[in-house]
């Protein structure tokens, strides 16, 4: 059983910066591709990223050029930092390990 917790979440004005953090129970990142969702109020959870565990990375269109993905495999850890963000980027958002393992989802909210 794998948990993954985020993190880091919380309230900022447009054009700010959050990153947030996904902890991982086990070594993970050789198996499972890590991916960052989100899902709005009233939306669908959609994919913004993902990082295979060959690293390779890929993006929504919604957030390219504005969100990077990373990892850190010695701490088990994924990070999304988020910079210029909108209105539009507040959601949930959650990391899930492969799409078989989903943590709790940390809340983001941007308005000024």
């Amino acid at each position: 059983q794998v948990q993954l917790v985020e993190s880091g979440g919380g309230l900022v004005q447009p054009g700010g910066s959050l990153r947030l953090s996904c902890v991982a129970s086990t070594r993970v990142f050789s198996i499972y591709a890590m991916g960052w969702y989100r899902q709005a109020p009233g939306k669908q959870r959609e994919l913004i990223g993902a990082i295979s565990s060959g690293g390779t990375i890929n993006y929504a269109e919604s957030v390219k050029g504005r969100f990077t993905i990373s990892r850190d495999n010695a701490k088990n850890t994924v990070y999304l930092q988020m910079n210029s963000l909108k209105p539009e980027d507040t959601a949930v958002y959650y990391c899930s390990a492969g799409t078989r393992y989903w943590g709790q989802g940390t809340q983001v909210t941007v308005s000024s």
